[in-house]
């Protein structure tokens, strides 16, 4: 028996190990902001972090510190939550990411979300050489300006699926592009900027037409002409789970959770095994105990002492 426990304790303390060492990993949360990244100083924008509907916490990490904390209130279902900023700033410009906690898990930090400030310095001026109307499969060249030294320069097309192109420069930058696609159509501004995070005044629009021959509009633009921060200048669009990702989601937690219902089946499975081999050893000890038992008596009633027989018959 000694043996047995010995043994089942070995067994536990091996699978103890093989699940604690297991590593489970919760699904990387989704950062956005709203109405969009890029915002006029002193606008509002708000910080939204989307989890997992366990999550008992969020962490908001600016420059990887900590910034802001939502916990749950209640014990209802949490899977996305909101960090507010009344007004942009050069303070409030930068990088975030967020992470929450399930359980006794944090997941791994969200994509980076880069938070701009514009308004920060004067105007710059956008032209495009050959000119704003060209024929599909020409390159085109946007030369940005600005008068205020400078080193490095944005360039955006308006549209949620845009994302700004970076040049350097002191005073200008150039941004090549082609061969011109009827994708190219739109409206461009620049920007200048000391930082990534903190950008000038935008340019006025330039709009961009591309058409298949010379006096054919049928790709003229579509996009918003003015600059208003609405969600036409979100160039990092809102993030949402696709149908895909939860069903990456359910099968991540259902594999987890199989795993673990595997080790406990298993444990139990070993350990009834062990109690069972040790019943079968006991039986088979006693067994073996009461044939030697039985065999030590038989030949005792064979070896009688020969007075005891004498004594009987005189009897």
């Amino acid at each position: 028996m000694p043996s047995t426990l010995t043994a089942l304790l070995c067994l536990g303390l091996c699978l103890s190990q093989m699940i604690s060492s297991q590593k489970y990993t919760l699904m990387k949360p989704i950062i956005w902001a709203k109405p969009n990244s890029i915002i006029p100083k002193g606008n509002p924008v708000t910080i939204w972090c989307k989890g997992i509907h366990e999550a008992i916490e969020y962490h908001l990490l600016f420059k990887g510190q900590l910034s802001a904390l939502e916990r749950q209130k209640s014990h209802g279902l949490m899977n996305k939550v909101r960090f507010p900023i009344p007004a942009m700033t050069l303070h409030t410009a930068g990088r975030y990411n967020c992470i929450y906690l399930s359980g006794e898990l944090w997941s791994k930090p969200s994509d980076p979300l880069d938070l701009v400030v514009t308004g920060m310095y004067d105007i710059p001026t956008l032209s495009v050489q050959p000119g704003p109307e060209v024929v599909s499969g020409e390159n085109v060249t946007f030369h940005c300006h600005l008068e205020t030294a400078t080193n490095t320069f944005f360039l955006l097309k308006e549209g949620r699926s845009s994302r700004p192109q970076q040049r350097y420069g002191k005073n200008q930058a150039d941004f090549f592009m082609g061969p011109m696609t009827p994708a190219h159509r739109g409206t461009y501004r620049c920007f200048g900027s000391y930082n990534d995070f903190a950008w000038s005044l935008p340019s006025e629009p330039v709009k961009l037409l591309v058409t298949g021959s010379i006096g054919d509009t049928s790709f003229a633009p579509t996009e918003p002409n003015s600059y208003d921060g609405e969600d036409s200048w979100d160039v990092y669009p809102s993030t949402t789970k696709t149908g895909f990702q939860k069903e990456l989601t359910f099968w991540d937690h259902t594999a987890q959770n199989l795993f673990r219902i595997g080790m406990a089946v298993l444990i139990l499975v070993s350990i009834a095994g062990l109690l069972v081999m040790d019943w079968l050893s006991r039986k088979r000890t006693q067994e073996r105990a009461i044939r030697a038992s039985s065999g030590n008596a038989g030949e005792g009633s064979e070896h009688k002492d020969p007075s005891t027989n004498d004594q009987e018959m005189q009897c």
